[in-house]
């Protein structure tokens, strides 16, 4: 009788840490609309990073949700404790991004999905550039950057009038950016952001045990 062979172990697949993934726009352009659509997409398992700010909240936000509503004092003190990833004041308010959630989250292959402006995505990529991948999202024309931020009427016309002036200093950090996406029509621009994040999850650099799993293979006999 012929004895069973025991069936050799099979390489391990390799891991892979998580990525960010931070999208970027001037006020109106959509960012937070693509930004819904990732979050809800399960396909996606996208975590979303939520900001601190001391902005007040408008009607239609959910503390904890969109943000965390805190003091202006209590987000000193997470900044001066070096309890931010990033920080940035924007139109007066300020904004940042705890640390610790994100780094446990990375480790764990997680991706996490972000929100925020130009400022806070420079400090990001200083600091974990291995571990980002920027897009920024532009709006068709001013004229209906203009619109939309009408459209949406939940700020004072003297808001709209700076963030449409502020517009044109955040659009010109396009450069700064790996992928620059004009928002003409929302579904192919979400389209895109798709296939940039399966394209960027398959990244050599990404898979941290693919020399392993590679030595594993060649070695079988």
């Amino acid at each position: 009788m012929t004895r069973a062979q025991t069936p050799k172990p099979q390489p391990e697949a390799p891991r892979r840490r998580g990525l960010m993934l931070i999208l970027s726009s001037p006020s109106g352009a959509g960012k937070s609309t693509l930004t819904r659509a990732l979050k809800e997409d399960n396909r996606q398992d996208l975590l979303l990073s939520i900001s601190v700010t001391t902005r007040e909240k408008r009607p239609s936000e959910v503390n904890n949700v969109h943000y965390t509503f805190i003091s202006e004092a209590d987000f000193g003190v997470m900044r001066d404790r070096g309890e931010l990833i990033e920080w940035a004041e924007v139109h007066g308010n300020f904004y940042g991004t705890p640390l610790k959630p994100i780094e446990a989250a990375l480790a764990a292959g997680q991706d996490v999905l972000f929100d925020i402006d130009y400022q806070g995505t420079r400090q990001i990529v200083q600091r974990m550039r291995a571990d980002t991948v920027t897009v920024f999202i532009l709006p068709p024309s001013m004229a209906e950057l203009k619109n939309r931020l009408d459209r949406r009427a939940e700020d004072s016309d003297a808001v709209i009038a700076k963030r449409l002036t502020n517009a044109r200093t955040e659009i010109a950090r396009w450069v700064d950016y790996d992928y620059v996406l004009i928002n003409d029509n929302l579904d192919r621009t979400y389209d895109e952001l798709r296939s940039i994040l399966a394209a960027e999850r398959l990244k050599r650099e990404r898979q941290t045990g693919l020399g392993a799993f590679v030595d594993a293979l060649l070695a079988e006999g």
